[in-house]
Order: structure tokens, then sequence, then C-alpha cells
């Protein structure tokens, strides 16, 4: 998948039809319905190694705590520090 593919009509459809969703259920219901319990599971441990990337964790520890391969940290390390700051914008708004 490339850049360009983000940025496609389709994709822009799919982030509205996920920012219109109102709580974590809902979020929980359309993404369960969306993507394969892997994909999902990989996403889960993506997000939960940026809060441990976010405190200086090492990356082995993290992997250890998450399930995540060490590949899988060092590239959620890569796009925390050099991405456009999605991980961190989430990071920062979670209650």
């Amino acid at each position: 998948m490339t850049e360009k593919a983000i940025n496609t009509v389709e994709a822009k459809e799919l982030f509205n039809a996920i920012s219109k969703l109102k709580n974590a259920d809902e979020c929980r219901k359309f993404f369960r319905d969306l993507c394969t319990l892997s994909e999902l599971t990989s996403m889960i441990e993506r997000l939960q190694a940026a809060k441990l990337i976010q405190k200086d964790t090492p990356y082995r520890k993290i992997s250890e705590l998450t399930g995540a391969s060490t590949t899988t940290v060092t590239r959620v390390a890569h796009w925390f520090n050099h991405g456009l700051g999605g991980y961190k914008l989430v990071l920062s708004r979670k209650r």
C-alpha cells in the first residue's frame, strides 16, 4: 500500500465514518465487523506499544508486555517519533 492509497475518496469515506462513531462501544462494534481478530489484535498491540514507547520502556520489555514482535515495536517507535503525530494525538486524548 502506498501513501496515495490513504488519500483516496474511499479512504476519506472510511475516516469520516470512523469520526462519526460516538463512543468506544460503537467503535468496538464497527471495528469488529470491519477487521479480523488478527487485525484488531495487531492494532491493539501497536497502541499499547506506543503507550510504552512514550514512557521510554525498552523495546524488548514492550515486546514481552504486549506480545508484539520487536520488529513491530521498532516500527511503532519509528512512526511515533517520525510519523504524522497520530499516536501522540490519540495518547494525549486518551482517558
